[in-house]
């Protein structure tokens, strides 16, 4: 379910081409279009009299359409149409090899944390990266040293990496197998991939990004580029988000760099050890979709950055709330802010940004992607064209304070600094545990993983001390409106699985 270009490693990004059309999809609804009588899986067998529920919600071509893999004329054979449709997402984003996924970049993040141990002892990690990646070192046992974020205290917001903090945690761990960044954030800074490319490749070592957020990078002169052209090795990129795929379509892009020779084998392993042997046609479908959209589409990208832009400007001209992005300026690892992502600072407009997600969703139907407790974002996926005028005015109709609430200064969330290590990730995960209540886990070294979400960046790692701070800060997140901590064994955080030790361990 794989396919190579015939670009050798190192070879320049090659320039793209028209949209050839959709291989994949086209050979599906081929497929689709004859009289099957189906005696395998799916058990609907694109029955619409049977299955009448199912087609009423999803339309009947979905069912016609969701077939099996390893089906000849459509993934198996030579250059069958999956391989064709690889292919082509290869040429797209710059890539030597592309993988689909379907169980979304979180997928992606994992073939990476298990491919690490065969490169080294040592992964390097932004301390700000996606739970998934936790989630990766825990099924791969490797070791790991964190590079801290900028962090925007005022915003409570973990931004990027710089090239020197990276050098400099690469030059204390010579036994590194690779360094792994997150860029973009959830709130659109870009970090400076080219400068952490050239320390990584310099200390030896691949560089690994997260760009999750990305996925339209490089798709129109108003967007930054992709982390492929700026040199990253291995990049996962969740093309459901922003470039219109289905949810949970996502793909893993392999650079043309120089460790694409002995990446290319290891990252094949383990993606087979990942993916599902019954991946979804209807997601892969919409990867090969999206591709041709966002290759043929310039135009359209080009009026979603308008839209985008439209939006900050009436926010800044009606004064109430302040744009995030606005602020970047300040942070030397931020290098580029994505247009499509408007963040909006609304405790400067009076409100916390998770009651104001619960009132925008509530009164006015409006869904926003991300709520912290001084910030929403919105997005604007690349060739869409929302109602955006609705959401300005919206916004602009939330109360001031809703009622009962505490005043925004004094309620205003911090993120909090992280406990030492004391022990791997997976070493704590598979550790005896026992369920302690939160006051009593303070000073106790966590075995799970806990995580404000959206956006899901990990607040305690499996083998971190569990701090006071942590504590509060992932309750008050619990106790917001539409607030959720990922990894919580109740709502509202009052347990917390801890590594069954006799006592606590000294902060």
């Amino acid at each position: 379910m794989n396919s190579t270009t015939t670009a050798p490693p190192g070879a320049p990004v090659p320039a793209r081409r028209p949209a050839p059309g959709t291989p994949y999809a086209d050979a599906l609804r081929a497929q689709a279009g004859h009289d099957w009588v189906r005696l395998n899986v799916p058990g609907h067998a694109a029955d619409l009299h049977a299955f009448r529920a199912l087609a009423s919600l999803l339309g009947p071509d979905a069912l016609r359409l969701d077939f099996p893999p390893l089906l000849d004329g459509i993934d198996l054979g030579a250059s069958s149409p999956l391989d064709e449709a690889l292919a082509l997402a290869a040429e797209a984003w710059g890539a030597r090899r592309t993988w689909f996924l379907t169980n979304g970049a979180s997928q992606g993040n994992q073939v990476a944390s298990l491919v690490a141990p065969a490169l080294g002892r040592v992964l390097v990690v932004q301390r700000s990266v996606h739970s998934s990646v936790i989630d990766g070192l825990v099924l791969s046992g490797l070791d790991c040293a964190f590079v801290q974020p900028s962090v925007d205290a005022e915003h409570g917001i973990a931004h990027g990496v710089t090239a020197a903090d990276l050098a400099r945690a690469l030059a204390e761990h010579p036994d590194a197998a690779a360094a792994y960044v997150v860029t973009p954030s959830y709130f659109g800074a870009v970090a400076d991939v080219r400068a952490l490319a050239e320390v990584s490749h310099a200390a030896g070592v691949p560089l690994i990004v997260d760009e999750a957020w990305g996925s339209h990078f490089g798709f129109h002169p108003a967007l930054p580029g992709n982390a492929l052209s700026q040199g990253a090795d291995l990049v996962t990129s969740s093309t459901h988000k922003l470039a219109g795929s289905l949810t949970q379509s996502a793909m893993l892009h392999l650079g043309h760099g120089p460790f694409a020779d002995r990446l290319e084998p290891l990252v094949d392993r383990a993606f087979r050890l990942v993916q599902s042997t019954s991946a979804s046609a209807l997601l892969m479908a919409s990867l090969d979709v999206a591709r041709a959209s966002l290759v043929a589409g310039r135009e359209a990208v080009g009026a979603s950055v308008a839209v985008a832009d439209a939006v900050r400007r009436a926010i800044r001209r009606l004064g109430r709330y302040e744009i995030v992005s606005d602020s970047f300026g300040r942070f030397p690892d931020i290098v580029a802010a994505d247009p499509l992502r408007i963040a909006v600072d609304t405790r400067s407009g009076g409100i916390s940004g998770h009651e104001a997600r619960r009132l925008l969703h509530r009164d006015h139907r409006i869904m926003v992607e991300v709520a912290t407790d001084s910030a929403i974002v919105a997005v604007v996926g690349a060739g869409a064209a929302p109602e955006t005028d609705r959401f300005v005015e919206a916004l602009h109709l939330l109360p001031a304070r809703a009622a009962g609430s505490a005043p925004a200064e004094r309620s205003r969330l911090r993120l909090p600094s992280p406990g030492p290590a004391r022990l791997t990730a997976r070493e704590a995960f598979m550790s005896r545990s026992r369920t302690v209540a939160a006051g009593d886990a303070v000073g106790m070294i966590s075995a799970d993983t806990l995580a404000a979400y959206p956006p899901g960046i990990p607040n305690v790692l499996p083998g971190e001390v569990i701090t006071a701070e942590a504590v509060d800060f992932l309750q008050r997140t619990a106790a917001a409106p539409s607030g959720h901590v990922r990894g919580a064994l109740d709502p509202t955080v009052s347990v917390f699985r801890v590594v069954d030790r006799e006592s606590p361990l000294p902060l």
